[in-house]
C-alpha cells in the first residue's frame, strides 16, 4: 500500500469520526428526551442489571462530563456521566447497561476483557513512549533504523490493543439491549432506539481502530523507504 493511498484512509478515517461522533451526540440527545417505561433513572437501571445478575460489590458512581461512563474494575465502580446517572431515558438506560454489561463480563471471565485487561499496563507504558522513540527513529534511521522499528512495534500493540477492544465492547453492548427488553425497561418502540444509541457508540471505536491501522501502516512505509 503506497503513502498516497494510506493518507488517503487517513483523511477518510478523520472525516468519519467527525460524522460517527456528531451522530452519536445527536442520537443520545435525541433518546435522552424519550422516557423509559418504569420511569427508572440510568443510575437505578444499573443497580438492577447488577443485582439480577447477582452482583453486589460494585459501586454505581456519578462522575462530570458528557458520555464519560466507563467501569474500573481496579476499584469495581461503574461510573456514569451526569446525564446518565440521574436522567429517566432510553438513552440513559442504554448506557448503563453497556457499562454494567462490563461488569458481567469481569464476573464471568470474558475471555476478549481478560486479554484486554492483561494487555492494559503494556499499552499504558508503550503509549508513554510511542510518539518519542518514532520521532527519534526517523530522525536517527540512518543510524540507527532498528529504533524506528522499535517504535512501529510499540505503535502496533496499541494498535491490536484496540482491535481487542472491539468485541469487548459489542458484547456489552449486546448484553445491555437483551437485559434491557427482558427487564422490561424496553419495549417493542423503545428498544430499537437502545440499539441504535449504542451502535453509534460501537463505530466510534471501529473508526478508532482503522485509523490506528492505518497510521500503523503509514510508519511501516517510512521505515521500508527508508
Amino acid at each position: 500500500m503506497n503513502t498516497a493511498t494510506i493518507w488517503i484512509i487517513m483523511i477518510l478515517v478523520m472525516v468519519l469520526s467527525f460524522i460517527v461522533q456528531a451522530m452519536l451526540n445527536s442520537r443520545f440527545s435525541k433518546y435522552s428526551k424519550v422516557p423509559t417505561s418504569n420511569g427508572m433513572t440510568g443510575a437505578e437501571v444499573a443497580r438492577k442489571m447488577l443485582y439480577d445478575n447477582g452482583i453486589t460489590d460494585v459501586q454505581i458512581t456519578c462522575i462530570p462530563g458528557q458520555l464519560t461512563d466507563h467501569y474500573n474494575p481496579q476499584t469495581k465502580t461503574v461510573n456514569l456521566s451526569e446525564a446518565v446517572y440521574g436522567q429517566r431515558s432510553v438513552a440513559a438506560a442504554a448506557v448503563a447497561a453497556h457499562e454494567c454489561g462490563h461488569v458481567i463480563q469481569h464476573a464471568t471471565g470474558y475471555a476478549p476483557l481478560k486479554l484486554r485487561s492483561a494487555m492494559v499496563p503494556m499499552v499504558s507504558f508503550s503509549n508513554n513512549i510511542v510518539q518519542w522513540v518514532l520521532l527519534l527513529g526517523i530522525l536517527l534511521i540512518q543510524i540507527t533504523p532498528a529504533l524506528l522499528w522499535l517504535g512501529i512495534a510499540l505503535f502496533a500493540f496499541s494498535t491490536l490493543f484496540s482491535f481487542v477492544t472491539l468485541p469487548v465492547e459489542i458484547n456489552a453492548s449486546q448484553r445491555a439491549v437483551n437485559w434491557l427488553e427482558s427487564a422490561g425497561i424496553t419495549t417493542y418502540e423503545t428498544r430499537p432506539m437502545a440499539i441504535d444509541a449504542l451502535r453509534w457508540a460501537a463505530y466510534t471505536y471501529i473508526i478508532a481502530a482503522i485509523g490506528s491501522l492505518a497510521t500503523l501502516l503509514y510508519y511501516i512505509g517510512i521505515a521500508d523507504r527508508r
